[in-house]
């Protein structure tokens, strides 16, 4: 490289630095998802850069991440192997089609999760988010009943509290009133069974809350007055991580698969939030000792440096695509950045660093003392529950009369500010998902500054 270039090099360099730390003229242009927009910008929070378990803001302040980013940055920030396999895979293949064409890295990369996955996912559909993973595979299930005959089978049950992405397909299976009383009615043909969050017998419940298996007979329910015949499938979170960590009753995930098994429906789990390390083993499905049918992740998979999501799909579902001619197309889904090169490179080597760093057993290694850290808070002011499991954590809050949100999101914004630190607010709910590089001493100062900060609100 002559010196000319390496001075044109050095130069955007800086540029493109700058460009992350220096706070911008105007706020107005974007428009922020799920934030209180005005709220935001007349006290922003704008984060600069990224290291191991930290931010740093574009103050300069440290700032402890609580939340792997956005549940996503489950081996924590700027890793090494990671960052260097975006680098060499943008100047070596930025693009390739996967339409009747591909390059050899999604091909890899599905073969390195299907041997991560339960039982016989073993075959996966790539898209570019966990919201797109979803209505991939509420698409499959439609169309596997409708190639094995059974296409009346177009009904979806879903699960009050559950958020399953933003797509149309996943609002409507989705859960949470504010996700979908916006956009008119959603899918046809979709119902719902009730949610687990039980505080009269559940609150501080340690671990699997004890109560609520009865609530999978729900199901047998929804059975009963649609008749088995015009189910497809039925879609939860082994945790529901975005209303607020809310766990399933012990025993309650192997109901819903045991009903599902003697009538036929197809059982999705999705792990968007819960893959990858979460609780303790790649997937919830196994540390729950699941099978589900199909099942979606996103997030923890690129380590959240590349937008990706894939559909984990069972050998029998899968091969009865496979019937037709060979030349036919086997499904009409898809989209134009499946198994995008950098996505791929970027998830091979996140898995990379979760093998070599053992970072799937994280949350069992660190699991109890999590737990007992977080209950400690207990009896401070206006807290109504904690939960807990693997390395995702909750602290609720009693709402304040005609306010809903509101003192949350005071304990955010004073944890934030005052204690350069960053939680995970849904309501009164405080959620709490670091990376799994975590350590005692970390678990311990996020228990504090988190607790300074509900001792400092009212």
């Amino acid at each position: 490289m002559s010196a000319e270039d390496t001075a044109s090099s050095r130069a955007l360099a800086e540029h493109y630095t700058r460009q992350n730390l220096e706070a911008p003229g105007s706020l107005d242009a974007f428009w922020m998802p799920f934030t209180a927009n005005r709220q935001f910008k007349a006290r922003p929070r704008l984060l600069a850069s990224a290291s191991g378990m930290f931010y740093r803001d574009v103050d300069g302040h440290e700032v402890l991440d609580a939340t792997a980013g956005l549940w996503c940055c489950n081996a924590g920030h700027a890793r090494p192997r990671i960052v260097e396999a975006v680098k060499q895979q943008i100047g070596t293949l930025d693009f390739a089609p996967n339409f009747s064409m591909s390059s050899p890295l999604p091909f890899r990369l599905a073969e390195r999760l299907a041997a991560l996955a339960p039982g016989d996912l073993n075959h996966v559909f790539f898209s570019n988010s966990g919201s797109e993973a979803v209505d991939s595979a509420l698409k499959i299930a439609l169309a596997y009943h409708r190639v094995r005959g059974e296409g009346q089978r177009t009904r979806f049950i879903g699960r009050e509290k559950a958020y399953h992405g933003v797509g149309f397909g996943g609002m409507s299976v989705g859960g949470l009133p504010n996700n979908r009383k916006w956009f008119g009615p959603g899918l046809p043909a979709v119902s719902h069974l009730r949610h687990t969050l039980d505080l009269q017998r559940n609150a501080f419940s340690k671990g699997l809350p004890p109560h609520g298996i009865e609530l999978a007979e729900d199901l047998e329910r929804q059975i009963a007055l649609y008749d088995a015949s015009t189910i497809a499938a039925v879609i939860v979170e082994p945790i529901s991580g975005s209303a607020g960590v809310i766990l399933p009753p012990e025993g309650y995930l192997q109901r819903l698969r045991a009903i599902c098994d003697r009538h036929g429906i197809v059982l999705i789990f999705d792990e968007v939030i819960t893959g990858f390390g979460r609780v303790g083993h790649a997937f919830g499905a196994q540390r729950f000792g699941v099978q589900p049918d199909m099942m979606t992740a996103a997030k923890g998979i690129t380590n959240g440096c590349v937008p990706m999501g894939a559909a984990f799909v069972s050998d029998r579902i899968h091969d009865a695509f496979m019937s037709g001619p060979d030349s036919a197309i086997d499904m009409f889904h898809g989209y134009t950045y499946s198994g995008h090169p950098l996505a791929c490179a970027a998830a091979l080597a996140t898995l990379d660093t979760y093998e070599e760093e053992g970072l799937f057993d994280k949350a069992l290694e660190l699991g109890d003392y999590w737990q007992e850290a977080l209950h400690s808070l207990k009896g401070l002011p206006n807290i109504v529950d904690i939960r807990n499991f693997g390395l995702i954590g909750a602290v609720e809050l009693a709402p304040r009369e005609g306010a809903p949100g509101a003192r949350a999101y005071d304990v955010f914004a004073r944890a934030f500010h005052e204690g350069h630190m960053l939680i995970r607010v849904t309501g009164d709910v405080i959620a709490l998902s670091p990376p799994l590089i975590i350590e005692k001493s970390h678990i311990d100062r996020i228990v504090q500054t988190l607790g300074d900060a509900i001792r400092a609100t009212a």
